[in-house]
């Protein structure tokens, strides 16, 4: 369930990134930021069920710092 959970945003972060690549619009950046905190978030998800603390933890904590981002470009 978490790997298709991660496909999902992982393809869902390629299509907003290549959008705002293509059209020079980047009005969908903090959606992308979002969905790549959740792709890290699942990610750490993933390799804490592996027995990959390490590699958890910092996944998680990449995923809070990427939600303040994202977070922040919601809000200017």
């Amino acid at each position: 369930m978490l790997k298709f959970l991660q496909i999902i945003f992982s393809i869902t972060v390629i299509s907003l990134a290549g959008y705002g690549l293509i059209t020079e619009d980047f009005k969908f950046q903090p959606h992308m930021m979002l969905f790549l905190g959740l792709t890290m978030l699942v990610m750490g998800l993933r390799e804490f069920q592996k027995g990959h603390k390490g590699y958890g933890w910092l996944s998680i904590v990449v995923f809070i710092f990427i939600l303040f981002v994202s977070i922040k470009g919601f809000l200017l």
